[in-house]
């Protein structure tokens, strides 16, 4: 199966892979195996783990909203992920989200925003996808 990461600038990451799992708006986390029926959903905020064929470690991604697309069938089955905001782990910049975190969290602390929450929640995503823990 293949699985592609677009995003406005072109194709953040393509290879063929075994598994993938995301968050959906509202529907919690989902696989996507070979042979996955077709699907369309809305990705909230949250890290998406992809598990290529190659047998390579896991892939994680940092993605802020979107849309994921299961299309084809078998082994062309093809798992699209479309997002204005996706962040390869390796891309990610700790000491940033660690600081966009400590920020939201102060701003918490005196009023409940519904930008700030999206802040503090793209920071623990891009935590979690760095594998570092958003709690320290």
């Amino acid at each position: 199966m293949r699985a592609e990461i677009v995003s406005p600038e072109g194709v953040l990451w393509s290879d063929d892979v075994d598994m993938v799992i995301t968050r959906t708006l509202g529907g919690g986390d989902i696989a996507f195996l070979p042979g996955h029926a077709p699907f369309v959903g809305a990705l909230g905020t949250g890290v998406i783990t992809i598990r290529p064929s190659s047998g390579r470690a896991d892939e994680k991604v940092a993605c802020h909203g979107g849309f994921v697309e299961v299309s084809g069938a078998g082994e062309h089955t093809t798992v699209t992920i479309l997002s204005d905001v996706a962040e390869l782990a390796s891309q990610i910049d700790v000491q940033r989200a660690r600081a966009a975190k400590e920020r939201a969290e102060v701003a918490l602390r005196h009023e409940h925003d519904a930008e700030v929450e999206a802040a503090l929640r793209r920071a623990h995503a891009r935590l979690e996808a760095a594998g570092q823990s958003a709690a320290h």
